[in-house]
């Protein structure tokens, strides 16, 4: 279950209301140092409740893990494969090279690649075999029947055409051009609008000498606008709350964030999409991916595309020359944590289930940063821990939206295992779906840890430019209801499914409006009265894990 397609709606569940405290003026980075020597956790060493000294709370940053390491743990325990591919010596590898950003416990994963991991290993592999079969210079569309990349029959089926042929509409037949050298001269175009320096591997933005007529021009502008189009329209098709949540930014900027959703959402489903008439599909699914890297790689250094939908990711690039590729490489690295026999099925610890969610989710932040841009006085260094905290929040809210769905329909329990243990809940009752007191307990306490993840990334609407914070506030307040539902059913989110209306999300527009200004910290709203700050949320995770350690004593 992974945050690109499912939920990118950038509208989450916040009842955390007014924690809109500045960030310190200054980020310093400290190593992750809950994995290293001493510290590792492994699954099969897990007695079923811990004892009270040996958790240590996700809002403690940088804390180092108290669990008791046994004389003969040391050699065994690091190769045990843990709910799937990934190994705990793989696993604890890439904990271990994440940073913490001062204030707060959102862990940095960004560009951390375990070489020696066999996911990763494995990827490189697909990687040689794809180059050394096909020119160095250009990169193949694998998809069967005609169709991009990353669009397959759910995709057709949800938006209800066929995506990208639209292109054809724009190809000039009598000089004799097609299709693929349209997009190529659109391209190039493109290209020649960027700044030095924006594609590091091209000349003059990779255009040269080249000019184009103004007929030429008007075409590929046209072109350019249909295929932004057809992003808004699979956005819309896929994420409603999301797309509700870019239609009160400038144009530029929404269109954008329409390229980076595409783009997300064509990654995903390389992952997620049946291959019922491959041989070998987890073989085809890393070369997919392995495929589609290079075409990220090829587009951020040289401006380079392969179809009519990159169009408007390059355009993005030029329009917003500090985009990074970073996040988008590391949600390629979460692609691989969902690949069956090379990823990872089960998660330990909250430590472990967060580097999936940065992975797939709070990469998103990290992509829409440059978008959105920084108020007068902030930085991108400064608003990035929240950025980073709003999409491990949304992924929190999908993962307890899902349960049920997940474990009934995909096999996957992506709960974190110490959490379950500590409240009495086993992946057999989840599988059979009982809904019971301690489940009820484990559900409040994985809610209250979205909820303090949500007041962590409020903070960052006041440093967004005044354009760009009525959406994320929006789609935060829309979305953010969905944990109101989960309570609302009683907890029970392994057999209902938490739903909020499109009429209840447009009506609280007008709130989530009034939130974005300033007199709404002086003045909040009625129903913002009273509701907790980010620090009585991490108090709030203490006291409900001192009630089950209480409550289990007593048994």
């Amino acid at each position: 279950m992974t945050f690109g397609p499912r939920s990118m709606a950038f509208a989450l569940a916040l009842s955390s209301g007014w924690s809109l405290i500045p960030m310190p003026t200054s980020v310093t980075h400290q190593r992750h140092m809950a994995f290293m020597s001493g510290g590792r956790r492994d699954t099969a060493l897990m007695s079923v409740v811990p004892q009270k000294d040996e958790v240590s709370f996700p809002f403690n940053t940088g804390q180092i893990s108290k669990s008791p390491i046994h004389a003969d743990e040391e050699t065994p325990a690091h190769n045990i494969h843990v709910g799937g591919g990934r190994s705990s010596r793989e696993i604890s590898n890439e904990l271990s090279l994440g940073v913490t950003l001062d204030g707060g416990p959102v862990v940095d994963f960004a560009s951390v690649k375990d070489s020696t991991s066999r996911a990763e290993r494995a990827l490189a592999v697909a990687r040689k075999k794809h180059e050394a079969s096909v020119d160095g210079s250009s990169v193949e569309n694998r998809n069967s029947g005609g169709r991009l990349m990353g669009i397959n029959d759910e995709v057709v089926a949800e938006v209800g055409y066929e995506i990208g042929t639209f292109v054809d509409e724009y190809v000039d037949e009598a000089s004799g051009e097609d299709a693929n050298a349209l997009v190529q001269k659109c391209a190039s175009y493109l290209r020649s609008k960027a700044g030095m320096g924006t594609f590091p591997q091209s000349w003059k933005g990779g255009n040269g000498d080249t000019e184009f007529t103004k007929e030429e021009t008007s075409r590929f502008d046209r072109l350019l606008a249909r295929a932004y189009e057809e992003s808004g329209i699979v956005t819309s098709a896929f994420a409603k709350t999301f797309y509700l949540g870019t239609q009160v930014l400038p144009e530029p900027a929404m269109k954008a964030i329409w390229a980076i959703y595409v783009w997300c959402r064509r990654t995903d489903e390389i992952v997620d999409a049946p291959r019922p008439e491959a041989q070998d599909p987890n073989t085809e699914m890393l070369t997919d991916l392995s495929v589609w890297e290079i075409r990220l790689e090829r587009l951020f250094d040289r401006g380079d595309v392969v179809d009519v939908l990159d169009l408007p990711l390059l355009d993005c690039k030029v329009k917003f020359p500090k985009l990074p590729m970073t996040p988008f490489s590391d949600m390629i690295r979460g692609m691989l944590m969902d690949i069956p026999g090379l990823g990872q099925e089960r998660y330990d610890t909250w430590d472990e289930l967060h580097l999936y969610c940065y992975r797939v989710a709070g990469t998103v932040g990290l992509m829409s940063m440059p978008v959105f841009g920084c108020a007068p006085g902030y930085t991108d260094e400064m608003a990035k821990e929240p950025a980073l905290s709003l999409g491990v929040a949304f992924q929190i809210t999908n993962i307890l939206r899902d349960v049920g769905e997940d474990a009934v329909k995909r096999g996957r329990v992506y709960l974190p295992q110490r959490d379950m243990d500590k409240f009495g809940v086993t992946q057999q009752q989840i599988f059979e779906q009982i809904v019971d007191e301690n489940y009820i307990n484990l559900m409040k306490y994985e809610i209250a840890r979205a909820r303090m993840y949500y007041a962590r990334a409020l903070r960052g609407v006041p440093m967004l430019r005044p354009e760009s914070r009525l959406p994320v506030q929006l789609s935060c307040d829309a979305y953010g209801k969905i944990l109101d539902k989960i309570e609302e059913n009683q907890y029970d989110s392994l057999t209902k499914r938490a739903y909020v209306g499109k009429w209840e999300k447009l009506a609280g527009i007008p709130a989530s409006w009034y939130r974005t200004l300033d007199l709404a910290k002086i003045m909040p709203l009625p129903e913002d009265w009273g509701k907790p700050s980010l620090d009585e949320y991490e108090k709030q995770l203490e006291l409900i894990l001192e009630k089950s350690w209480d409550d289990q004593s007593r048994k």
